[in-house]
């Protein structure tokens, strides 16, 4: 595969790298990954479309080479204006977004402050919690929404930067392996090579910030999503896996609070259905963007 070019750009005073593909004066495709991910997980979605488009693939923060950020400034928020510092940094404008869980959940946010940017999006599992789920959450009062979150971020604090690591790349291939035991060999190696470095022990550790998980105790509401949604002028096509743990919005129905959305579920695939199903997922795609 063709390697992409590595840049960074400022955002809140964090120092924040993309990688880019392709042709600079080709129409600009946005490509935003899941959480605990990295930029690299686009490569073949990249090598596939670079003659079409100038592809750009942001490592969100605390993700991949991007800086971590201090405390825990993880929130929704904080990604989004991570992007809009980005696009407008490098002048972008009429452009395609393609999202994935977190990203997807970012993009979507994004596409709904500022639909005049955005000409089509891609959104993957980037919905949220089902309605199901989320009428459980909104009968949690504020105090147990924070007890909870302070919960994780105690635990999380046994995951710090200095924590043992992998002996060896292979034995961190092992532990991706156990999460996504569908994906070939190849992809797990090129996968968790992105996803590690290796610390002053030459032990292999995990880049992405361990308090990404613990997520906020209060961030934007399913009512200010659902108020951004509907704000998105381009058309949307929301992708969910048929085997995975999250909610089809067409059978939710939280499709209906789009203008112009179409929802695809792809078969014999879970929550990393663009791995699980990259030749289904990319001739989906390609037709979206192309229509």
């Amino acid at each position: 595969m063709l390697e992409p070019d590595s840049h960074f750009f400022i955002s809140a005073r964090l120092r924040l790298h993309y990688a880019s593909w392709g042709n600079p004066d080709a129409p600009t495709l946005l490509l935003l990954h899941g959480g605990m991910d990295h930029c690299r997980t686009w490569d073949w979605l990249a090598n596939e479309l670079l003659n079409r488009y100038r592809i750009i693939a942001m490592d969100l923060r605390g993700h991949g080479d991007s800086d971590w950020a201090i405390g825990n400034a993880y929130s929704m928020s904080d990604y989004v204006y991570d992007v809009s510092e980005l696009v407008k940094q490098l002048n972008l404008s009429d452009f395609s977004i393609i999202g994935h869980s977190l990203g997807g959940a970012i993009a979507l946010k994004y596409s709904g402050l500022f639909p005049e940017k955005v000409r089509r999006l891609v959104a993957i599992e980037g919905m949220g919690p089902s309605p199901k789920k989320l009428a459980v959450d909104v009968k949690k009062t504020a105090d147990v929404s924070y007890f909870e979150w302070q919960t994780k971020m105690d635990r999380l604090k046994k995951r710090a930067p200095d924590r043992p690591g992998f002996d060896s790349l292979e034995s961190a291939m092992e532990r991706m392996r156990r999460s996504h035991h569908e994906l070939s060999d190849e992809r797990i190696r090129h996968l968790t090579m992105h996803a590690c470095r290796q610390n002053e022990r030459s032990e292999f550790v995990w880049k992405a910030d361990p308090y990404i998980r613990a997520g906020q105790p209060y961030d934007m509401t399913s009512k200010g999503s659902q108020q951004l949604w509907s704000s998105i002028s381009c058309p949307v096509l929301l992708l969910c896996g048929e085997n995975s743990w999250a909610s089809n919005p067409a059978d939710d129905g939280r499709d209906q609070y789009f203008r112009h959305a179409r929802v695809l579920s792809i078969p014999d695939a879970g929550h990393w259905l663009h791995h699980d199903q990259f030749e289904l997922f990319t001739s989906a795609v390609s037709s979206f963007l192309d229509d």
